[in-house]
């Protein structure tokens, strides 16, 4: 590996946690002293659908004015788009604007692939809940993006069915699993929930409840702490309820779970903010009978959640246009107009927290009709969202849970011997593409 990639990347790991103010754009200054003269054309790679007409709003308004176009191009989405964009930019051709899922922030930045547009949209940070925006600074001075969408996470229940069993609605996990249990006291054929080992962001978001930082740094090197006492504690939870069959273990998204939310043989779900679309689509006979709260906490002292989702909008070392770019990347995120055709057209939950209870967010979703507070609780919810420490190699990591998780749900076998596995296949594969890290 090349003494300049690993000196980039021993920077961005060093910044990610330790808050250092050494770290600005790693790459190219090109751009930075942009003198704007004519008009300007730019390119923006996203996922989102319904983007184009979002940015049609910006070419007829603010774009038109300042001479700033904008064209979208649709991309596939998670590592496949940052594979594209770090191939793109090793030709020096990557468009000016890409969608990031806050996890693929780090990679992208120790490849020289983002600029740091901290000094276009600082004031942008306002805008956002603290844990959302240290996400696209990677706890230095520097910006890498700016927040679009997010994920906190809740609680879901089937209300007329805790009721019908006497069940009441947990506030503390110890809560959670004796309710698991007295359900089934009740009604043996009938879960609370089931354990998903299909899903690594669910995990992930749940770890960050807990406390866990995945990725640190250790002097000039990384250290991985997948299996750290938080992380450890959640898997320990999870594990002992799959084992003692207090929980389902099968996986998620399948016809079966779709079938068991809509037939009340699962009637919780450890969701996100989002969770009113998938539940239209999984369970449409249970419209108006489900509710939200916020999820159990660890210590009824506590008042936090994790994060299952969410992406931003960067700006790339490769464009000639970063002042523009940044403009219109802030444009996007924060501007009201914008934020409802993002809600009304890509249906994403804002990052913006002012956004979160203004236009499309003042009326509850309508599978939700039921409870009239859904988004001012779902607002309250997302101000507590931990902060999230992401390394260069998540995609591995959340592989490694799907085989090991996987494997340990199938045959509710250990837990901690699954997340001891997803450590090691985490620590090898930094080892192998070359990054130092500390045993």
């Amino acid at each position: 590996m090349p003494n300049t990639k690993r000196s980039r990347l021993v920077a961005t790991a060093v910044a990610v946690t330790l808050g250092t103010t050494a770290l600005a754009a790693c790459g190219s200054e090109e751009g930075d002293s942009e003198a704007q003269s004519g008009p300007v054309s730019l390119t923006y790679w996203t996922w989102t659908p319904g983007m184009d007409k979002v940015v049609d709003l910006w070419n007829k308004g603010p774009g038109k004015e300042q001479q700033i176009t904008v064209t979208v191009k649709k991309q596939a989405s998670g590592d496949t788009l940052v594979t594209k964009i770090l191939t793109a930019h090793k030709a020096g051709k990557a468009p000016d604007l890409v969608q990031a899922e806050y996890q693929a922030l780090p990679t992208l930045v120790s490849n020289d692939a983002l600029a740091d547009i901290s000094g276009e949209v600082g004031d942008a940070e306002k805008k956002f809940a603290e844990g959302v925006w240290q996400q696209t600074t990677l706890g230095t001075d520097a910006v890498y993006a700016v927040p679009q969408d997010i994920g906190p996470m809740m609680f879901y229940y089937r209300e007329d069915l805790f009721e019908k069993y006497g069940l009441k609605v947990p506030t503390t996990w110890d809560q959670f699993a004796e309710t698991a249990r007295e359900l089934k006291k009740k009604a043996p054929d009938i879960d609370l929930t089931t354990f998903s080992a299909n899903d690594s962001g669910l995990f992930a978001g749940l770890a960050q409840q807990a406390g866990a930082k995945w990725w640190t740094t250790e002097g000039e090197q990384w250290k991985v702490g997948i299996d750290d006492a938080a992380t450890r504690k959640v898997a320990e939870f999870w594990g002992g309820l799959v084992k003692e069959g207090a929980i389902d273990n099968q996986p998620m998204y399948t016809p079966a779970w779709n079938k068991a939310l809509n037939t009340g043989k699962q009637i919780a779900w450890v969701s996100a903010v989002w969770a009113p679309g998938t539940l239209t689509t999984a369970a449409p006979d249970t419209k108006g009978k489900w509710a939200m709260a916020p999820l159990p906490q660890w210590s009824a002292s506590e008042n936090v959640t994790g994060s299952w989702g969410g992406s931003s909008t960067a700006v790339t070392t490769d464009s000639e246009h970063k002042e523009a770019a940044a403009e219109f990347a802030a444009w996007l995120n924060t501007d009201g107009e914008a934020l409802n055709a993002l809600a009304k057209e890509s249906g994403i939950y804002p990052a913006s927290s002012a956004a979160q209870l203004s236009g499309a967010f003042t009326k509850s979703p309508e599978y939700f009709s039921n409870q009239a507070d859904f988004y001012t609780k779902a607002a309250e919810i997302a101000q507590t969202t931990a902060p999230a420490t992401w390394g260069p190699n998540v995609n591995v990591a959340y592989t490694a849970f799907k085989d090991a998780f996987g494997a340990a749900a199938k045959n509710k076998s250990d837990f901690t011997a699954a997340l001891e596995t997803m450590q090691d296949v985490t620590v090898a594969d930094m080892k192998k593409q070359g990054f130092e890290v500390a045993e």
